[in-house]
Order: C-alpha cells, then sequence, then structure tokens
C-alpha cells in the first residue's frame, strides 16, 4: 500500500489526541497524558503567532496510520536550529510496513532542506524494538547525556 505523508491538521486534534493516547498505553504512561483537543489546537494551530510544535500523518488510502510530532530547537555549539523528534507512533496494526521509517526519513529529508544541523529524540530504555529500529538507520544513542526534567509543580514551585 501507498504511504504518503502529509502535514496535519487543526480538524485532526482528536486524531492526534488518538495517536498520543496509543503512545501513551504503549510506553506505560497513560496516567500522565492530560492534553485535550483543544490544548493541541492552541499550541499547534494557533490563531495569532507560530505553533508550538508540527504534526505530520503516515496516510494509507487518506488513512492517518502513524504520526510524528516534532519541534525546532537550537544548538549553540552548531549555531543552527535542529529538529526534535517528540513523538514516533504507528497504530498496532499498520507496523512492520515501513510507515516509521517514512514519517522519520520525511523528517530527516525537512530538517536537512532547513539547514538543521541535527535532529535528535529520545528512546525509553527498554523499548529495544525501537532502540533496534533507530540504530539500523545509523542513529546514536548518546549515553552519556542524562535528561533533566522539571514538571509543572517544579515550574510553580521556582517561580515563587
Amino acid at each position: 500500500m501507498t504511504c504518503v505523508i502529509r502535514p496535519a491538521t487543526s480538524a485532526e486534534c482528536p486524531t492526534i489526541l488518538h495517536f498520543i493516547s496509543q503512545l501513551a498505553d504503549y510506553e506505560k504512561l497513560s496516567h500522565e497524558l492530560v492534553a485535550s483537543t483543544d490544548d493541541l489546537r492552541r499550541t499547534l494551530f494557533p490563531a495569532h503567532g507560530s505553533p508550538s510544535a508540527h504534526c505530520i500523518f503516515a496516510c494509507v488510502d487518506e488513512k492517518p496510520v502513524g504520526f510524528a510530532l516534532y519541534f525546532y530547537n537550537f544548538s549553540t555549539f552548531l549555531a543552527r536550529r535542529g529538529v526534535y523528534l517528540e513523538d514516533l507512533f504507528v497504530s498496532p496494526e499498520h507496523r512492520g510496513n515501513g510507515y516509521g521509517k517514512a514519517l522519520l526519513l520525511h523528517l530527516a529529508r525537512q530538517a536537512h532542506q532547513d539547514g538543521c544541523g541535527r535532529m535528535e529524540w529520545s528512546v525509553l530504555d527498554w523499548n529495544q524494538p525501537s532502540i533496534d529500529f533507530y540504530r539500523s538507520l545509523g542513529a546514536e544513542l548518546l549515553t552519556e547525556w542524562t535528561t533533566c526534567r522539571l514538571d509543572q509543580s517544579a515550574l510553580a514551585k521556582l517561580a515563587e
């Protein structure tokens, strides 16, 4: 089946949220999911200003079967922007057909055309199928970096 990669639209926020929910289930993080379709619409398709992130779909017969959600970041060492892939997910019934690879390659081509210095993402250390997939594409797993995070309550406390 032919896979078409295309940008998501504002009207497809429920579909984006559905994929995010499926991803949260897969990662055993459903308890952390608080996003709504309105939240996605405000941040991905704002009435004014630039979007906080972007979403693309892998579609088969015009039906989304997977998605990638990404945003641009910046490397001071390279003095270039980069792409951070926040989420990549293909519905379980559509895996193994190259749709995830098509999404990743599409985004890599776009980053290259935009003059980005790199593309990065995170993968859970227990997710061996994804780790193997990323390595097969030539991705380097950076073990010397540790992710740091301030959640919303920590941000509020620091803001006081």
